[in-house]
């Protein structure tokens, strides 16, 4: 029997009612929504309103849709309203929501693990051109976003995907997102466990499970066994780390509670092993404390992390293995710090069966239909048809024998897409922004095309890995704490008094490798033209000031604020 606010899950231990409203916590009775999201959740499952889609608003039209499903409940099915055209940065906080939407969709096609086949692919990219005007965007989470959608179309986009095996199901919501994985799982030759079968089983517990489709928030998390720490475990939800065990073996590490926006928490240890088999266990019952005590009164408040950060991760771990589990974890080790510097696996590596897999990158993870296609066709000619999504923005193509290597990646080259791209190729990410997102105050996408021909052209001898996270409001879909150097959104005064768009810069942040939130200048604002200049004059003290071997982020936390400015 499926969960409501009225109705626990069976599996849900009662607990005593207590009579104030407080945070809106189920597990403490308080079940009468604080607001109107978690009004219209009460009102009716998100997961419902697939057939309200299909059975009236697709033949109705756009104007047909009831506002709490346009805004709200459509999101279960991975559909966002866009930004309408010529709406500039400075009404985006100004405008009621019904002034900025379009009368088209973002659609995200939730790709869990970043596995794809060439069939798949190529599904993808001819929708792409067939109902999104040629737009298909590679996320930071694995998945691909579509633009200009019609929900006229949406079913048969839909009928389309579930062919050939692929979803839009809980990709946007109060949901479990879509389970990062590691790109190179149960391939690379220092694997260390493979948490494919775990991603596979959460999938068919979880996804699309109404006991889970009512969350304080969204909810995100990450599987990997790389020892490249290759998911961004740390700003994840959940998190499971391959580790070794020196007395069980391969398992996996447990972190929860991470997270960036507007108040970034990096996760923490929970200090448990978890053997392969009982990751969806513990996935379920962390899942489970966050629907139950997650917060729900403030949307401000309502991720895990501020759960987290009130009770430790002592208390965290007791309440999950008494109350859920019931049953205590094994202790077990942190991971390593990763040994090399990036961990997209962009390049041409080997594998453990001895053919090789061949990672590239696309300028800040923007495609095209027609460019999918021929990815896919490339990927189908040299290797098994199989091809990963990483959380860099970036695509795998899997199982290529030795002796069609070359020919991949001169294929690839010759669209555009770097085996051997440059730092600033590799190392740039940039979110929608306000092309398309409701929530940005500048554009991003383009702003980072044009910033990496730039530094190409200005700094062509630069060859230490660099991290330059663009984003365009300060939700940090790109990850602007956890870069190099990170721009988020904002409008400014230039020189002459004039309005522009511009970047508030942070600088220092990292992942796996001493990971940290960077370090953020007083009065350090840059505009959106002046971008170049700066981004060539800061690594070019870095580069006359660092000492030997000495990364971005260490010289950043220490060199003084002119430096930096």
């Amino acid at each position: 029997m499926a969960a409501t606010p009225e109705q626990p899950s069976p599996a849900t231990p009662r607990r005593k009612v207590s009579r104030h409203r407080g945070e809106g916590q189920w597990a403490r009775g308080h079940f009468t929504p604080l607001n109107g999201n978690e009004q219209f959740k009460k009102d009716d499952d998100g997961l419902n309103v697939r057939t309200r889609i299909e059975t009236i608003y697709s033949k109705a039209g756009f104007d047909s849709i009831d506002p709490n499903d346009l805004r709200g409940r459509m999101r279960w099915w991975g559909l966002y309203t866009q930004r309408k055209p010529g709406i500039d940065g400075g009404k985006t906080a100004i405008l009621e929501p019904e002034e900025l939407d379009d009368e088209y969709f973002m659609l995200r096609v939730r790709i869990d693990g970043g596995r794809l086949t060439t069939e798949q692919l190529r599904v993808i990219g001819e929708i792409s051109q067939e109902f999104a005007r040629g737009t298909a965007d590679i996320t930071d989470r694995q998945n691909v976003q579509y633009h200009w959608i019609r929900i006229e179309d949406v079913p048969e986009i839909w009928r389309r995907l579930e062919e050939v095996g692929l979803s839009t199901t809980e990709a946007c919501g109060d949901t479990p997102r879509v389970i990062l994985g590691s790109p190179v799982a149960g391939i690379a030759e220092d694997e260390i466990i493979d948490g494919t079968p775990a991603i596979d089983e959460i999938q068919r517990r979880i996804i699309g499970n109404p006991d889970f489709s009512n969350l304080p928030r969204k909810f995100k998390s990450a599987i990997s066994g790389s020892p490249s720490l290759d998911v961004a475990h740390e700003i994840n939800d959940i998190a499971f780390v391959g580790v070794d065990h020196p007395e069980h073996g391969p398992g996996f590490d447990v972190w929860v509670g991470g997270g960036l926006s507007t108040n970034p928490k990096i996760g923490q240890r929970l200090g448990a092993w978890v053997p392969l088999d009982e990751v969806p266990d513990v996935y379920t019952g962390v899942i489970s404390i966050f629907r139950d005590y997650g917060y729900r009164r403030l949307r401000t408040r309502a991720r895990l992390k501020f759960l987290l950060a009130d009770w430790g991760a002592e208390k965290f771990r007791q309440i999950l293995e008494d109350e859920y589990l019931e049953r205590k974890l094994i202790d077990g080790p942190a991971p390593e710090q990763p040994l090399q510097r990036w961990r997209d696996h962009v390049g041409v590596h080997r594998q453990r069966d001895g053919r090789f897999y061949v990672g590239f990158a696309p300028r800040v993870g923007r495609v095209d239909g027609v460019k999918l296609a021929e990815i896919a066709a490339l990927a189908e000619a040299h290797g098994s048809g199989r091809l990963r999504t990483t959380a860099e923005q970036k695509m795998i193509v899997l199982d290529v024998t030795e002796d069609r290597v070359d020919s991949l990646v001169a294929g690839l080259e010759a669209l555009d897409l770097r085996v051997k791209p440059s730092p600033f190729r590799r190392g740039t990410m940039a979110c929608t922004g306000i092309e398309f997102c409701k929530l940005a105050i500048v554009e991003t996408k383009e702003r980072g095309a044009t910033l990496i021909d730039e530094l190409e052209r200005r700094i062509p001898d630069f060859d230490e890995p660099i991290t330059i996270n663009i984003n365009g409001c300060p939700n940090a879909c790109a990850r602007i704490q956890t870069a190099d150097i990170g721009l988020k959104g904002q409008l400014m005064l230039d020189q002459d008094g004039n309005q522009v768009e511009g970047f508030q810069v942070h600088l220092g942040g990292a992942l796996g490798l001493e990971a940290g939130f960077g370090r953020k200048v007083r009065g350090l604002k840059v505009t959106s033209q002046e971008l170049p200049d700066y981004v060539e004059r800061v690594l070019g003290r870095f580069e006359k000031e660092r000492e030997d071997g000495e990364r971005f982020a260490t010289w950043a936390a220490r060199a003084d604020e002119e430096a930096l400015s």
